[in-house]
């Protein structure tokens, strides 16, 4: 049975991880569709890199205005992947995976002589989704809102608007969960329910990502695990679960 401080201390972390997939499943199914795998390790790394310089430049400012500079240099990095596919579309992924490892790299050189700059990186990368908060929680989940409610109910406009509401999202999920975990949350539900019939993908990456998150979360707490590799690892042996079953059932004739 789960102690009420145990169930106190993962259940902004369930709710976190849930939250990050309500929006990460259907546009990495997008981001799938459109065959821009690395756009959110890019626009994630990005992100961060506005959040770093804010914290380099401006030590007293807080969370808030680091959100709003990781959202301008996401957005200005959308935007840039966008013209990328209008204009040079042939080179767009190279674009996109030389701005992640050039981003990257600007990272690692600013936090280069800051005596937390390692624990930094790992934070950017691994995240830190165990110790969220609900006081953090309020602004995500408005921002999740505005996510769905756009992608979902602005159909008629969903081209142009991918460009716009996917660093949103990532802006913030990716001060939540980290990098690594931003990617595996958009692509491995993406993967998993490729195989099913598309009536289905949707509901299928939603079960995936929700064994996911509740697995990995119960799993490194029970192993003594860091939370967000271990939530990595659930994503992937989920994935590899769903699209098995699929592939043994053959949906739809697919």
């Amino acid at each position: 049975m789960v102690s009420p401080e145990l169930f106190g201390l993962v259940a902004p972390a369930l709710a976190a991880g849930l939250m990050v997939a309500a929006t990460h499943v259907p546009l990495g199914q997008e981001v799938l569709r459109r065959g821009v795998i690395f756009i959110d390790l890019a626009i994630a790394q990005i992100a961060a890199l506005g959040v770093v310089m804010v914290e380099l430049s401006f030590p007293g400012a807080g969370r808030g205005f680091a959100s709003v500079a990781a959202l301008a240099f996401a957005l200005a990095g959308s935007c840039f992947f966008r013209l990328a596919e209008r204009f040079a579309p042939r080179y767009q992924e190279a674009l996109i995976g030389s701005a992640f490892v050039v981003t990257a790299a600007l990272i690692l050189l600013l936090l280069a002589d800051d005596p937390h700059g390692g624990e930094e990186v790992k934070s950017i990368l691994a995240g830190q989704i165990l110790w969220v908060g609900w006081e953090s929680l309020g602004v995500f989940a408005l921002v999740s809102g505005i996510v769905l409610y756009g992608w979902f109910a602005l159909r008629m406009v969903r081209g142009p608007l991918f460009y716009v509401l996917f660093p949103l999202a990532v802006t913030f999920s990716v001060q939540l969960v980290g990098v690594y975990l931003v990617f595996a949350s958009l692509i491995l539900p993406a993967l998993a329910a490729a195989p099913w019939g598309e009536g289905t993908r949707l509901l299928m990456g939603y079960v995936t990502a929700a064994i996911a998150v509740s697995g990995g979360i119960v799993a490194s707490l029970a192993l003594d695990m860091p939370t967000g590799p271990a939530l990595v690892c659930a994503y992937a042996l989920a994935a590899a679960g769903i699209a098995s079953i699929a592939r043994s059932v053959r949906p739809g004739g697919s």
